[in-house]
């Protein structure tokens, strides 16, 4: 298994286990973790059983294996033993790489387990989830789980198998809504929205309710830097075409036409204000500020203000999209 996603990992290595169980109920399992792991207990391991039957050897980590670790491995690959599965767990990168070359030329199988970062990928990985257990969901309700529950894959997983169960395996963003309804309103993202759109009373409700949930600082701030930029992006090119500013920017569409909305009534030097704003609250929530709740408050009314005053005043007003 290679990849930085551990949730991917662990699923791989679930499958191996159930598939050899399956094969053989009284399959002995063995989990190893290869950093400080004794070249001469992994060999105990690696020997033939006296007993006989199949065994299931795991060896978690093998990116971070010592020398002589990583020798014994590249000998038992050129005799493995038929009645042995051998699952190497390593995190990606270059470390310990030519283990992993070794064991591809000896034939092995190889699990990628590939970090999904992007939007667009954690997009693809709740339809997939979604579909794993049964269920259907809509283009607009995949998106609201996303900004619902955020980037962690675990997280979205239990959600998307919840949401299956409780709504009959079909899924809306009504149905995403309820099922998260106190959740997805205090998300940094939402309140970015807020923000965004200039409204005073519900960018700071909704800020205070997210601080009251116990929001991490940094990622309301995280939210906020990175809707203000992603607005001012958007307004910068000179192209309303949702499909070319996603290749452009190489954002998804769906989040490129929240951008439009949200820079309707903006100045191109109030959004470069706001994104001053914006990187001066990183630094205070980070510690520079005195009270990190305070410091976003402040943000938050700044850039409200900026807003109102774009909205208000003249010069190089955003377009409206359409």
């Amino acid at each position: 298994m290679v990849g930085e996603e551990e949730l991917l990992r662990s699923r791989a290595v679930s499958a191996v286990r159930a598939a050899s169980l399956e094969a053989d109920p009284g399959t002995e399992e063995h989990e190893l973790t290869a950093l400080g792991l004794p070249p001469g207990q992994l060999a105990d391991v690696l020997a033939p059983s006296l007993f006989g039957g199949h065994r299931l050897v795991v060896v978690w980590g093998v990116h971070e294996a010592a020398s002589g670790l990583v020798d014994s491995l590249l000998s038992y690959a050129k005799e493995p033993d038929p009645e042995l599965t051998l699952v190497l767990v390593h995190h990606g990168g270059k470390r310990n790489e030519a283990l992993l070359t070794a064991f591809r030329k000896a034939g092995a199988a190889v699990d990628e387990c590939p970090k999904v970062a992007s939007a667009g990928e954690r997009i693809a990985f709740v339809r997939n989830e979604v579909r794993r257990v049964g269920g259907r969901i809509t283009p607009d309700a995949v998106t609201a789980l996303v900004e619902a529950v955020g980037n962690d894959l675990r997280g979205l997983s239990a959600a998307a198998s919840q949401l299956v169960s409780d709504f009959g395996g079909s899924i809306d963003a009504d149905a995403v809504a309820r099922f998260h309804r106190g959740q997805a309103e205090v998300t940094g993202f939402t309140v970015a929205e807020r923000v965004l759109v200039g409204d005073h009373t519900g960018s700071i409700e909704m800020l205070r309710w997210a601080l009251d949930r116990g929001v991490p600082h940094v990622l309301l701030a995280d939210a906020i830097a990175d809707g203000v930029r992603t607005a001012a992006r958007v307004a910068s090119l000179n192209t309303t075409n949702i499909g070319e500013l996603a290749r452009t920017l190489r954002l998804p569409p769906w989040k490129v036409k929240k951008a439009q909305a949200q820079a309707r009534g903006w100045t191109i030097d109030a959004l470069q204000q706001a994104i001053g704003v914006a990187a001066s609250l990183n630094a205070d929530v980070k510690g520079v500020a005195a009270s990190a709740d305070y410091a976003l408050e402040r943000a938050v009314r700044r850039i409200v203000a900026l807003r109102v005053e774009a909205g208000a005043g003249r010069g190089a007003r955003v377009p409206a999209r359409r």
